[in-house]
C-alpha cells in the first residue's frame, strides 16, 4: 500500500493495510458477531485475495469486501458457503460518509493484487485458528490438540451406535478432510472424513466419526474454527491427498434427505423463500 500501517475502522472490525497483507482486528463488544470475537484477528496476505468490492449496504452503510482465493483460507473452505452474510469475516461495514475513503483503499488493494487470472491457491495462505480447541456437541465433546481429534460421548445424547463404538480418537494423518454442516439452518454436524473408510454413513448421529449439533450445541463460533483447524492440519500432513470439505463427494440420498428437511423448515416459516432457494441450490451443487 502507498501508506503502510493505515487503518480503516468500521462496525465490528478495523482493517490495517500493510505492504503485503491486510490485518483484520475484530472488536469484542457484545454486538460483534461471536465468530468474529472467536477469531480475534486475522492476517490476510495479498496473494490470498482474488478481488475487492465496494457496495452499498443497509441503513446508510457501505460494505468493503475482499474475496479470498479458493483454497486460500481453511475457515472459508470448511464453511463451504454456509456462512450468513453478517457472519462473513471478509466484510467491513462502514458508515456511508466513509465511502470515498473506502473506495481509495479498494483501489489501492486492487492495484497490488495478482492478475485477474489468479486461480485456486495450492496451499492455505491464511493461518488457521490456534489450538488446542474443543466444543460441546449435542452427543459428545470434540477436542483437538493439533495432532489428534477426540470425540467423547455424552450418555444423554449419543446414539447406541456411538456408545457401542466407544470414545474415538483420530490422528490427522488418518484423515482426508472434514465436513461441517452449519447448525443455523440444518441439523448440523462435524464429520471427519477418513482416508480408507469409503463413503461416510448417511446419518451423522449413527457415525462414530461425527458429532451432531443441536440448540446451543456446536455453535458456529466454536465448531467452525475447530473444523478449520483440523482441515489445515490434515492438509499439512498430506498436502497432495487431502481433500477440503467443499470438494468432498456427497451421498445423493443424504442430499435428498436434507432438501426434504429444508422444505419442512420452509413450510413451517422457519426459512425464508430466499434462504430456501439459496440452500437448495447449494445442496444440489454438491451432487
Amino acid at each position: 500500500m502507498s501508506r503502510m500501517g493505515d487503518v480503516l475502522a468500521g462496525f465490528h472490525a478495523a482493517w490495517e493495510f500493510e505492504s503485503d497483507s491486510v490485518l483484520i482486528r475484530y472488536e469484542r463488544g457484545i454486538r460483534t458477531p461471536r465468530l468474529f470475537q472467536a477469531l480475534g484477528e486475522r492476517r490476510v496476505p495479498l496473494e490470498a485475495i482474488a478481488g475487492v468490492t465496494l457496495t452499498r449496504g443497509k441503513r446508510g452503510t457501505v460494505v468493503l469486501r475482499v474475496e479470498p482465493r479458493p483454497g486460500a483460507d481453511p475457515l472459508m473452505e470448511a464453511a463451504a458457503g454456509q456462512l450468513k452474510e453478517t457472519g462473513d469475516p471478509y466484510r467491513l461495514v462502514l458508515p456511508a460518509d466513509r465511502e470515498v475513503l473506502a473506495e481509495y483503499y479498494a483501489d489501492e488493494l486492487r492495484s497490488l493484487l495478482p492478475g485477474s487470472g489468479a486461480g485456486p491457491a495450492e496451499r492455505f495462505l491464511v493461518e488457521p485458528p490456534k489450538g488446542p480447541l474443543s466444543f460441546k456437541a449435542y452427543d459428545g465433546k470434540a477436542s483437538f490438540d493439533g495432532r489428534t481429534v477426540t470425540f467423547r460421548w455424552f450418555w444423554t445424547g449419543a446414539s447406541s451406535a456411538k456408545w457401542k463404538a466407544g470414545d474415538q480418537s483420530f490422528p490427522v494423518g488418518e484423515l482426508n478432510g472434514v465436513e461441517w454442516r452449519s447448525p443455523e439452518v440444518f441439523e448440523g454436524h462435524l464429520r471427519l472424513l477418513r482416508r480408507d473408510a469409503g463413503e461416510p454413513a448417511a446419518q451423522a448421529d449413527q457415525d462414530p466419526a461425527a458429532v451432531v449439533f443441536g440448540l446451543g450445541y456446536g455453535p458456529v463460533h466454536e465448531s467452525l474454527p475447530f473444523a478449520a483447524a483440523v482441515l489445515a492440519a490434515v492438509r499439512a500432513s498430506a498436502p497432495v491427498a487431502a481433500v477440503p470439505a467443499a470438494r468432498a463427494h456427497r451421498d445423493p440420498a443424504d442430499i435428498a434427505e436434507r432438501i426434504r428437511h429444508l422444505g419442512e423448515l420452509h413450510q413451517a416459516g422457519l426459512v425464508t423463500d430466499e434462504e430456501f432457494s439459496v440452500k437448495k441450490a447449494e445442496l444440489l451443487s454438491e451432487l
